[in-house]
C-alpha cells in the first residue's frame, strides 16, 4: 500500500519493473547502479533468494541518492541524470521525483 517501511531492506527491480513505458528498451545501468539508495514500491514477496520484488515504474520512484566514481553524494540534475558536484561528472540514473512526505526535516 502507501505504508513507508521503518527500516532498509533488499529488493529486486526487475528490468520490465523499472519504466511504466517503453519496457522492451530499458537498459538496466542506465537507471541504477550498485549502492544507489532507491524509493520503490513492492510488488511481491519475491522467493527465499530475491526477497522483495520492487518496481520503480511510476515518476515519483527511482534515485533517491546515489553516491559518484569519487564518492561524493550526486545531485540530480533531470529525471535521468545526476551529477558529482566535486568533479562535475554525470551519470544516468533513473531519478525519483520525491513527494513533499516522504522528505525528512
Amino acid at each position: 500500500g502507501s505504508t513507508p517501511l521503518k527500516s532498509t531492506f533488499r529488493g529486486t527491480i526487475r528490468r520490465e519493473d523499472i519504466r511504466a513505458t517503453e519496457k522492451d528498451k530499458v537498459e538496466v545501468y542506465k537507471s541504477f547502479r550498485p549502492g544507489d539508495i532507491v524509493l520503490a514500491k513492492v510488488i511481491s514477496l519475491g522467493d527465499a533468494q530475491s526477497n522483495y520484488l520492487l518496481s520503480t515504474a511510476e515518476n515519483e520512484l527511482g534515485v533517491v541518492v546515489a553516491r559518484s566514481e569519487a564518492g561524493v553524494q550526486m545531485v540530480p540534475i533531470s529525471w535521468c541524470e545526476m551529477q558529482c558536484p566535486q568533479t562535475h561528472t554525470k551519470e544516468l540514473r533513473k531519478v525519483a521525483r520525491v513527494q513533499p512526505q516522504f522528505l525528512q526535516t
